[in-house]
């Protein structure tokens, strides 16, 4: 029998970890292996297979890529264990985000999913994306993707009450920053470099622990969805505008229905509703620590799992047997 739907939503937020969990340890035996497709391929299988278990009727809306370019977790696939009776459930994922960092045992690699009501996640095209964002607390429009990166360091200084130089930044290590990276360090600002996992970068500026104040520049977009989501559960802003760079990438966002090409997408835009974020580490990092392989084929795995209508965080740690009795 089907719980009822309030009771559902709870049990969902709580599965949706099983599902990371299941990816970041089928990840975790290729980490430092140097084999970037093998890595990624065992997360997809075992998030694909973890999906299965869940009552839902899931539809991927953000995935490995189109039908023709990924066998599992393509944009558009059905996923769940309840198709035409479950609900109705639009997943945004990236089984492995950061299979270079896994190829070469680098931190912030993770497994990370969201999931909203059907409709409120953006089918955002496998492109780049101008991003800016900021965590909690902040007064609404501190931060605009049309100012310069002084003028939004200068903002978001002056609404923390402190100089801009006291503000830190959190940017991939990409030839295409170098032009903003030495605007900020003129400016006096520390910069932390990250070398992939932007959707970690995003959800660092909510943590204080991390110092970060600011992420800024282009990455994938589908990783801004996923990063929305997460802000939608803890606080935040975030602005994003689509980079196109030649006119099949042009196409394939009219194919998912993007008609403004030169919007600017605010947090609600991109995530919207009541969504669910889930993560779970692979390697080390700044929000999870990675799966740790112990005596006896015990695993240890750590976790976040997130609610945007309870404002609910889940610090998860799991523990778990290889060869389960």
């Amino acid at each position: 029998m089907p719980l009822p739907s309030d009771v559902l939503d709870r049990v969902l937020v709580l599965e949706m970890v099983r599902v990371t969990e299941a990816a970041a340890i089928a990840a975790s035996y290729l980490v430092g292996r140097g084999d970037e497709k093998a890595a990624d391929a065992a997360a997809v299988e075992a998030m694909r297979k973890a999906f299965d278990e869940l009552y839902m009727d899931g539809t991927v809306v953000i995935g490995e890529g189109e039908r023709d370019e990924a066998p599992m977790l393509y944009i558009g696939e059905k996923v769940g264990g309840a198709p035409g009776k479950g609900p109705k459930i639009d997943i945004a994922l990236d089984p492995l985000e950061g299979t270079t960092i896994t190829a070469k045992a680098g931190p912030n690699a993770l497994a990370v999913l969201a999931a909203a009501e059907e409709g409120c996640l953006l089918n955002a095209p496998d492109v780049y994306m101008e991003k800016i964002a900021v965590g909690p607390g902040y007064p609404e429009g501190v931060i605009d993707l049309t100012r310069t990166p002084t003028e939004n360091v200068k903002a978001v200084a002056a609404a923390k009450g402190v100089e801009p130089a006291e503000i830190i930044v959190c940017v991939l290590d990409r030839p295409r920053h170098e032009a903003m990276i030495a605007e900020l360090r003129e400016l006096g600002c520390g910069v932390v470099l990250i070398g992939d996992g932007d959707v970690a970068g995003v959800i660092a500026t909510t943590n204080p622990e991390t110092t970060i104040d600011i992420y800024m520049g282009s990455g994938g977009a589908p990783e801004g969805v996923l990063a929305c989501a997460a802000l939608r559960c803890v606080g935040g802003q975030f602005q994003g505008k689509l980079l196109f760079r030649n006119d099949d990438e042009r196409a394939r966002a009219a194919k998912w229905g993007i008609e403004d090409l030169d919007k600017i997408y605010s947090l609600r835009d991109l995530a919207k509703g009541d969504c669910i974020f889930a993560a779970t580490g692979v390697t080390d990092g700044s929000l999870l620590a990675g799966v740790k392989h112990l005596k006896g084929g015990r695993m240890t795995t750590d976790s976040v799992v997130m609610r945007a209508s309870s404002r609910t965080v889940r610090w998860i740690k799991g523990e778990h047997q290889r060869e389960p009795v």
